[in-house]
């Protein structure tokens, strides 16, 4: 990680936020057309991205600065199909998607997941219990030309300094250990990052469970405004902070339109 991007990590949970656009944007620049062809091989105009996992060709590994113990990602077999395993002890690293997509045409995200357990100790409003079994990153690009004035200067002059934009903003779709007040929650660390809460304990545990959410409408009740334009995907098994491991898997992340959500008919 260059001196560019290690400005962002002012602290370890800031890492996970800032590190992980600092690695989308330089590799959305890198990619040139792939988006384009990714789009053609889904088999349909109104699905953006389709990943099945065959391999992890469209993903590149993040880790952090001073977390010396990383998560692990691997292609397994589960089912009798080929799915994402991640696996944490003690330990935080993330997997970014390279390529990005257009909010406004594709904002219904799908995925399957399955976790082994929660994490015990861990609390979504809390530093200390910012850790989950598996969390899915909606990632989403600064755009100065949307931006007020006073977030404008601000990034103007971390741009200056840094030689970047650090991102607008993030959703987290969470398995958190426990239910809370509140569905959405601000980010112990910031409150550009929102944590949507999905699935709670271990109840479901062992089992694998679809989920099917709308990016601009969630983007909205977190941050009572239309998100930006442009976004990508992040997935992350992290127990830093707590200490414990548990293994997860996610397969078939999907992003399409609105005409293609079959849960709007």
């Amino acid at each position: 990680m260059n001196s560019t991007k290690r400005y962002r990590l002012v602290n370890i949970r800031l890492q996970h936020f800032w590190g992980i656009v600092a690695v989308l944007l330089c590799t959305a620049a890198l990619s040139g057309t792939a988006g384009e062809q990714q789009q053609k091989s889904s088999g349909t105009d109104d699905v953006r991205i389709h990943e099945e996992f065959e391999n992890l060709d469209d993903w590149e590994a993040l880790t952090f600065d001073k977390i010396d113990r990383h998560s692990t990602y691997e292609i397994a077999e589960a089912d009798g199909e080929r799915v994402l395993k991640a696996e944490s002890k003690n330990s935080a690293s993330a997997l970014v998607y390279k390529h990005t997509f257009n909010v406004r045409k594709y904002p219904v995200v799908s995925w399957r997941w399955k976790i082994q357990r929660v994490y015990e100790e861990g609390d979504a409003k809390t530093k200390e219990g910012d850790d989950y079994p598996m969390r899915l990153y909606i990632i989403f690009e600064y755009n100065p030309a949307e931006a007020g004035w006073i977030r404008k200067a601000k990034y103007a002059t971390a741009k200056k300094m840094h030689g970047e934009y650090p991102p607008d903003s993030t959703l987290n779709y969470i398995w958190a250990n426990r239910e809370h007040d509140k569905q959405i929650l601000t980010n112990a660390y910031t409150d550009r990052a929102k944590l949507v809460i999905l699935q709670t304990g271990n109840e479901r545990a062992g089992q694998w469970v679809t989920e099917r959410i709308n990016i601009r409408e969630d983007y909205r009740k977190a941050f009572g405004e239309n998100p930006p334009e442009k976004a990508s995907i992040a997935i992350m098994n992290d127990s830093d902070n707590t200490g414990a491991s548990s293994v997860s898997w996610i397969d078939d992340i999907r992003v399409f339109g609105e005409e293609n959500d079959e849960s709007s008919n």
